[in-house]
């Protein structure tokens, strides 16, 4: 049987990126006579709210989504990811890391490799060779630290990987995708590479829908998936919705959410005909904007 998800965050509310992406995966799964299931990825307590939870549940039912229950919230699981945090460790894939970003950004620039702006840090593998004793002094000590997975000892225990693009055939892993990811925190037992990667097993997931900005981490999530013995569903990544500047819809930009269109009259049967299809994307999305003024 065929099973999709849609995995949203509680720390907004949703805008039309969020619609564009859970229709894809709805409308597939009913299209193949499968299952459409609703995940909360709340790891983030600080910035998950649950007005937020109860809006998304709003905003689907307005669209006309109905999801196979329960929900299932990360945060509500933490155990589960300590159990794979712990097989991690008992292999030697993983240890703690007690640099802050600007330690990172100070020993890449000593290296004259400076990022470049807008692009991620990549860490320099600082606190790998650090010596055990040392690693149990600072922890001894409260220091802060986070734990990151040895990519050079994954990738070599992980030789050959591939997995099934919906549109594209088999994608070889690469290496140059990886790094030595943050896969937990000090007071948070998983991160978002390893929720999603275990809730996916857990579910049941076959198909992974979502955003062409995730592919790059499909690499690191199918490494995971070996070194846990996870299935590995198919995945299929379609376009992210933009505005008409270029940008895409996010919550951080402040996008027009669903919550505002309900709230100005759009029936979410109007919103469902113009996410499902193709051809009237961008056309909605342009009558969106001169409505409220944002072109």
């Amino acid at each position: 049987m065929l099973v999709t998800r849609f995995a949203p965050s509680p720390s907004g509310y949703l805008h039309l990126g969020h619609a564009y992406s859970a229709i894809f995966a709805y409308k597939i799964a009913k299209e193949n006579d499968g299952k459409f299931i609703l995940r909360m990825e709340d790891i983030d307590k600080t910035r998950c709210k649950t007005k937020f939870e109860q809006a998304i549940f709003e905003d689907l039912e307005w669209l006309g989504l109905k999801w196979d229950n329960p929900v299932r919230r990360q945060s509500e699981h933490f155990a589960y990811y300590q159990e794979a945090l712990q097989k991690l460790k008992h292999r030697a894939l993983i240890y703690p890391c007690f640099c802050t970003r600007s330690d990172i950004l100070t020993e890449i620039m000593s290296a004259n490799a400076a990022p470049h702006k807008g692009t991620s840090l990549i860490y320099p593998g600082t606190c790998r060779h650090l010596p055990v004793n040392v690693r149990k002094t600072k922890i001894l000590n409260n220091e802060n630290y986070s734990l990151r997975l040895d990519s050079e000892r994954a990738l070599n225990l992980s030789n050959s990987l591939y997995w099934q693009e919906h549109s594209l055939g088999k994608i070889k892993v690469k290496a140059k995708y990886f790094n030595d990811i943050i896969i937990a925190r000090k007071d948070v037992p998983t991160s978002y590479h390893l929720a999603v990667t275990l809730d996916d097993h857990i579910q049941g997931i076959t198909l992974v829908t979502r955003g062409e900005d995730l592919f790059e981490s499909t690499h690191i999530q199918r490494v995971i998936q070996s070194l846990l013995g996870l299935r590995v569903p198919i995945y299929r990544h379609h376009q992210l919705l933009k505005n008409s500047k270029g940008k895409r819809f996010a919550k951080r930009n402040y996008s027009v959410t669903l919550r505002h269109l309900r709230e100005s009259g759009y029936s979410g049967d109007s919103l469902w005909k113009a996410m499902a299809n193709e051809n009237e994307v961008s056309k909605f999305i342009h009558s969106v904007e001169q409505k409220f003024g944002l072109i």
